[in-house]
């Protein structure tokens, strides 16, 4: 499936995943509902990103904070090891892990990678927090399933059984997360060679690429922006669904 997004700087054509069914199919009900004709990429910031899908970006007036409108419903995050922030990557924008745990995404709100180009040593260094980032993870599942034990021990204040506990789980995550290596050889030459936002893997839902226009992409992140990284001069779209 691909979908057209008209601008005033020119076109953008993306292709939707199959892999992110959710995902896809929400994007195209709004997008043949006309939801997102009118709104504006309200929040861009260079070598980073370009967002929108805000309906309260429809005719806002200059100045006005942008970037919490949406439907009713968020969705279930499809988080997948070979869908990553490339640039050209088209990803669902959510609100932060404190009061999101579960990585939902938002119900309307998308944003197009930029990125940077990284180097080696860079990369590196991203692998090593993926790493700890999985294994991080792979422990507060473990403690969920331990949850009742946890509570009843700090019921009891059982210092000594928590701590045993702890380094039970600790032990078995860095087991389980061994195997993990972080940035795979394909992220790693891509992030090294077209660019994008590595720090961002595993954190927010990718379902989708840019196939043509990323030059058009590039235009709109480098344009001026003032409050609330909004674009001076307003940027409309309108969507399409072309295949």
């Amino acid at each position: 499936m691909k979908v057209k997004i008209q601008t005033t700087l020119g076109d953008i054509t993306m292709r939707l995943y199959d892999e992110t069914p959710i995902h896809r199919d929400n994007f195209v009900k709004l997008v043949k509902e006309g939801y997102y004709d009118g709104t504006l990429f309200h929040r861009v910031i260079k070598d980073f990103m370009i967002q929108g899908g805000d309906p309260d970006s429809k005719g806002a007036p200059a100045g006005k904070m942008l970037g919490v409108g949406g439907p009713d419903h968020t969705m279930e995050a499809e988080i997948k090891d070979g869908l990553f922030h490339k640039r050209g990557a088209l990803a669902a924008a959510r609100q932060g892990d404190e009061v999101n745990p579960e990585r939902r995404s938002s119900g309307s709100q998308f944003y197009i990678v930029w990125g940077q180009v990284y180097n080696e040593g860079q990369l590196r260094q991203f692998s090593k927090q993926l790493k700890m980032q999985r294994t991080q993870e792979i422990f507060n599942q473990l403690a969920s399933e331990h949850r009742d034990e946890i509570m009843q021990m700090r019921r009891d204040k059982n210092r000594a059984g928590l701590q045993e506990l702890q380094d039970k789980l600790t032990a078995e995550a860095n087991k389980q997360a061994a195997s993990y290596t972080g940035l795979t050889e394909e992220q790693q030459k891509i992030y090294s060679t077209i660019g994008g936002t590595p720090h961002l893997d595993g954190q927010y839902t990718v379902f989708g690429e840019v196939e043509e226009g990323l030059e058009v992409v590039g235009m709109i992140q480098d344009t001026a922006t003032g409050r609330g990284d909004r674009p001076v001069d307003d940027i409309e779209m309108k969507l399409t669904i072309i295949d």
